[in-house]
């Protein structure tokens, strides 16, 4: 069956959310496995699975016990030993968005500014996945690959997840600045770490109303990617410091970078405020009903294999 495993009514809940959990830890084989041809897209890839991944354990921590978040640190502090590439990535990312943005800086002074961060970002590059560093890597999706495999999840209902899929929501809305006038960086950096938790963990719930679903995921990814945008902006600022890369440009730089990030801030402003509007209890209220209402549509089809038989 060429379809992603999700979460279906009628189907056992707990199978289904094994079978995502080997679906994300195959992804990210996958992506190591590209390494050879390009690792820059390879890392990105493997970044991007354990993304998924951490998320997802997360929201399973109170449900497997404390296997999850020994597995979800491990991976957290293995993507961080590859996160210097991305950050050198980030401020080429965030020239990019000055320059569409029109700030004034001349395309020679763009052209020399992208040409002393890739020169970083190539070094970065060529020593960011060691050959001891991939046996690492590898071996940690092997473990947690033995560990899916002794989950016992049969009793879970998708009223356990509804719960903590609720809990995380109300995290993530806990995060939102009371001032977005004056809100530091940190506090959006911490924020867009709450968002992306909640993007991935909704995906799980986006069949039960695939438009509605579909777009609420989308939605997340457009807050993600703008507060995204404002932590690559702050990276850039960082490399305008005395003796750093783009120290001669801090003077022109600094006013645009602040300018710009006000931009993204007003934009997540508006889609944070429009996400999270909901209540926690309304929205447990709603993806439980939906559950329900599929459930009466669909009725068990004894298809637990697909997914496995823990």
């Amino acid at each position: 069956m060429g379809d992603k495993p999700v979460l279906r009514a009628g189907e056992p809940v707990g199978s289904a959310l094994v079978a995502i959990a080997r679906d994300i830890i195959a992804e990210a084989r996958a992506g190591l496995g590209g390494i050879d041809g390009n690792q820059a897209v390879a890392v990105h890839d493997y970044r991007k699975s354990m993304k998924r991944w951490r998320a997802f354990l997360r929201l399973l921590e109170p449900l497997v016990g404390p296997e999850a978040r020994s597995l979800r640190i491990e991976a957290r502090e293995l993507a961080r030993r590859l996160a210097g590439a991305r950050d050198v990535q980030a401020m080429l990312d965030a020239l990019a968005d000055l320059k569409d943005a029109e700030h004034g800086l001349s395309k020679t002074s763009f052209a020399t500014m992208c040409g002393r961060i890739e020169q970083i970002r190539r070094a970065a590059e060529s020593t960011a996945l060691t050959s001891d560093l991939r046996d690492e890597l590898n071996a940690a999706l092997a473990r947690a690959a033995g560990a899916v495999e002794h989950w016992r999840l049969a009793a879970l209902t998708f009223a356990d997840v509804a719960g903590e899929l609720t809990r995380h929501y109300r995290r993530a809305r806990r995060a939102i600045p009371a001032d977005w006038a004056h809100v530091e960086d940190d506090a959006l950096h911490e924020l867009r770490q709450r968002v992306v938790e909640h993007r991935y963990q909704m995906e799980l719930a986006e069949p039960l109303w695939p438009r509605l679903g579909k777009l609420w995921v989308a939605e997340a990814q457009r807050l993600r990617e703008r507060l995204g945008s404002h932590r690559d902006l702050t990276l850039l600022g960082r490399a305008t410091a005395p003796h750093h890369a783009l120290a001669p440009w801090r003077s022109r730089l600094t006013p645009a970078i602040e300018e710009r990030k006000h931009a993204h801030v007003a934009v997540a402003q508006r889609l944070a405020t429009r996400l999270f509007a909901e209540r926690p209890k309304a929205f447990r209220r709603r993806i439980e009903a939906l559950w329900d209402t599929a459930a009466a549509r669909a009725p068990s089809t004894g298809r637990a294999g697909v997914y496995g038989s823990h």
